[in-house]
């Protein structure tokens, strides 16, 4: 359904711009219908500048973005308004996406007026009490209010019920409960789930793991703008094959194991791969063909897989980067 493909986003900076910071580089990933992929990372890895490029927020400066096989990286007015129709996001802070001077009524209202013209009063009341009690919210409870007097989830909620009256097939969720107190955060996952069952694709942002592990069938890593590992949930989590994704998860508390018991793992885990690249290593057994990116990246002399940037399939769909952490850090295998 949807499918990133060598997508970067570089931001000119400077007093004059004349110096580039390159915010994404050369993303490649895919969400189909009824799956939820995570963007796992650290504050500053670049996955909330996807999501918005995803949304058209942000224009990309380089790659493709298609959905349902037609290239949108580009689009018009007109054709963005189509386009939202089938594609729409949550933010972290669902009070910024309200009006605080409308009401929720009014603010259903303004959306039957852009997207839904002619339909009914009563047929759009209908409609609307459908897409709340999709996502359980009374609409006596709601629609007579202003949005400082809703709670975080509930505005969380309302969001979600907006995007499913446009009956939209992909959903940017971007650090949705990360404003959220624990109670209200397992509601939200929780109708995330059901929507994926009824079909719907989930693109899910977050900087946390646990959150990824609960709601997601995929997950992409990102350090520092790249793709440093992805594949099904329960093969990164399991068996993390990059340092960065094992820094990470080493950094989690676990309920069913002590600190020391996951110490001793990581560092068992770190002697066998020390001075080791399984992205090289797999490069060079398996052929430059098994580097996915790495076929068309830039500045690759023919025959070179280039640090960094391509991943390789070391597992049955579980694919790996280059071990080397940062641009000025050498790859531990050279």
């Amino acid at each position: 359904m949807l499918t990133l493909n060598q997508l970067d986003k570089v931001y000119k900076t400077g007093t004059f711009g004349t110096s580039d910071l390159h915010a994404v580089r050369q993303v490649s990933l895919d969400v189909q219908r009824g799956e939820v992929v995570s963007l796992i990372g650290e504050s500053g890895s670049g996955k909330s500048t996807i999501g918005k490029m995803v949304l058209h927020l942000l224009d990309s400066t380089g790659g493709t973005i298609t959905f349902d096989g037609r290239d949108v990286t580009k689009l018009g007015f007109r054709a963005r308004r189509d386009y939202y129709r089938k594609v729409q996001g949550v933010f972290q802070d669902p009070f910024s996406s309200f009006n605080p001077i409308y009401k929720v009524d009014r603010t259903f209202e303004t959306l039957r007026q852009s997207y839904f013209p002619k339909v009914s009063g009563g047929e759009w009341r209908s409609r609307l009490e459908d897409a709340l009690a999709a996502v359980t919210l009374e609409p006596d409870d709601i629609l007579g209010k202003y949005p400082h007097q809703l709670s975080g989830g509930q505005l969380q909620r309302l969001l979600i019920a907006r995007a499913l009256l446009l009956d939209i097939e992909l959903l940017v969720a971007d650090e949705v409960i990360s404003m959220l107190d624990a109670s209200t955060r397992i509601d939200v996952l929780n109708l995330l789930g059901e929507l994926k069952g009824r079909g719907l694709g989930i693109l899910f942002v977050t900087h946390d793991l646990s959150l990824g592990n609960y709601v997601s069938d995929r997950v992409v890593i990102l350090y520092k703008g790249r793709v440093v590992e992805r594949g099904d949930t329960s093969a990164v989590f399991d068996d993390p094959l990059h340092p960065y994704t094992r820094d990470l998860l080493a950094s989690v508390p676990h309920l069913d194991r002590t600190w020391e018991e996951v110490e001793a793992e990581e560092a068992e885990r770190t002697r066998r791969l020390a001075g080791r690249c399984l992205y090289h290593e797999a490069a060079a057994a398996q052929g430059r063909s098994l580097g996915e990116e790495a076929a068309s990246a830039e500045g690759s002399a023919p025959g070179e897989v280039p640090d960094g940037v391509g991943l390789v399939e070391y597992a049955p769909g579980h694919f790996v980067g280059c071990f080397r952490k940062a641009a000025e850090a050498p790859c531990p295998a050279a």
